[in-house]
C-alpha cells in the first residue's frame, strides 16, 4: 500500500487563515476599530462563474461577508437597482473610497461594443468604458478569476472580442485572484487581509502568497506515486496523473488543502487531472487538458 501525503501543519493552518482573518475584521467593524469600505463589483467579460462561486462560500458565507464586511454599492447580477438607477449608483461611487473587484476580461475591439453593461443617460456603458473609469480611482482594484487576471477563457485563441486582462487595460497596481471560477476563500481572505492592514503581500506577479506561494504538486495527496514512478494510464486510476496532462507541477495555489464546494473536494480528489486554471496563460497554454502520449515510452 502506498503511503499518502497528509497535509503539512503550515498548509493546515492556512486553511483556517480566511476565517480567522474575516472574523478579526467584523469584529473590528463591530468595535468600531475600522470601518466598513465601499465595494464594486463589475461583471465583465466573462461567464459570471466567480460571483456564483462566492455564492458559495462558507465559514464566512457570503450573507457575512455582504453584511458586516463591506458594503457592495454595484453588482450586475445581486443588486436590486437596474437601468438607469444602477448606473446612476455605479457612477456616483467615484467621488468616495471603494474596493474595485473585477470579473471577467474587458472586451477592447470596436471601442469595448462587444461587451455593454449597461445604459447611463442614453449611451451605452461598455466594460472598456467601465473599467477605465473606475479603476484609476479605486483604493484598491482585485481582479477576480482567469479572466480578469489574465484574459482567460475570454481572451482564447482567436479572440473575437479582442479581449484583456484588467492590468492590460490600468496602469496602476492590481490584486490579482487567477482561477476559473476563483475560490471564495481567496477573495475573502484577501478582502479581510485589505480591511485590516492593508495590500497583502504579493508574488512577482501581484498573488497573494498566503493562497498562491506553493505548487499543487509539492503538496498533492498523489505525490509519493509520482515520487515511485507509479502513474495513472487512464481517468479513473488512483496514482499520479502527471503523465496524463495534470498541470499540478506548474499550478502554484492551495487547492489541494482548501478544496471546493464548502471545502469537501476538488477535481484530483475526484480523479480528474488539474488543468491549470489558476495558472497565468489558462486555457491556451495549458491546453490539452488531457495527453495521453505526450510522456509516455514508446
Amino acid at each position: 500500500m502506498k503511503k499518502q501525503i497528509n497535509s503539512c501543519p503550515n498548509q493546515t493552518e492556512k486553511l483556517k487563515l480566511v476565517s480567522m482573518l474575516a472574523n478579526k475584521a467584523i469584529m473590528a467593524i463591530k468595535n468600531g476599530t475600522i470601518k466598513k469600505r465601499n465595494l464594486v463589483w463589475l461583471e465583465l467579460t466573462g461567464c459570471s462563474g466567480n460571483i456564483i462561486s462566492l455564492l458559495d462560500a462558507a465559514n464566512p458565507g457570503f450573507k457575512n461577508l455582504a453584511t458586516q464586511m463591506v458594503n457592495i454599492i454595484f453588482d450586475n447580477s445581486l443588486m436590486v437597482a437596474e437601468g438607469q438607477a444602477a448606473m446612476e449608483k455605479l457612477f456616483a461611487i467615484t467621488a468616495d473610497d471603494y474596493i474595485l473587484v473585477v470579473e471577467g476580461a474587458i472586451a477592447s475591439k470596436d471601442n469595448g461594443l462587444y461587451n455593454i453593461i449597461g445604459q447611463f443617460n442614453g449611451q451605452p456603458i461598455t466594460a472598456y468604458r467601465a473599467i477605465n473609469e473606475l479603476g484609476p480611482k479605486a483604493s484598491y482594484v482585485i481582479a477576480m478569476g482567469a479572466c480578469a487576471s489574465d484574459g482567460g477563457i475570454s481572451a482564447g485563441r482567436p479572440n473575437p472580442s479582442g479581449s484583456l486582462s484588467v492590468q492590460s487595460i490600468l496602469n496602476r497596481k492590481v490584486i490579482k485572484l487567477p482561477g476559473c471560477p476563483c475560490h471564495p476563500d481567496w477573495l475573502t481572505g484577501t478582502l479581510s487581509y485589505i480591511l485590516l492592514y492593508g495590500q497583502p503581500e504579493l508574488d512577482n506577479k501581484d498573488r497573494p502568497t498566503m493562497f498562491y506561494s506553493t505548487l499543487i504538486h509539492d503538496v498533492c495527496p498523489r505525490r509519493p506515486y509520482f515520487d515511485q514512478g507509479i502513474f495513472a494510464e487512464k481517468l479513473g486510476d488512483k496514482s499520479c496523473m502527471f503523465k496524463i496532462g495534470c498541470r499540478g507541477p506548474v499550478t502554484p495555489v492551495d487547492c489541494p488543502v482548501r478544496k471546493w464546494n464548502q471545502h469537501v473536494n476538488w477535481p484530483i480528489g475526484d480523479d480528474s487531472p488539474c488543468i491549470g486554471c489558476a495558472q497565468f496563460g489558462f486555457p491556451d497554454r495549458m491546453e490539452p487538458f488531457i495527453s495521453y502520449n505526450t510522456t509516455r515510452e514508446v
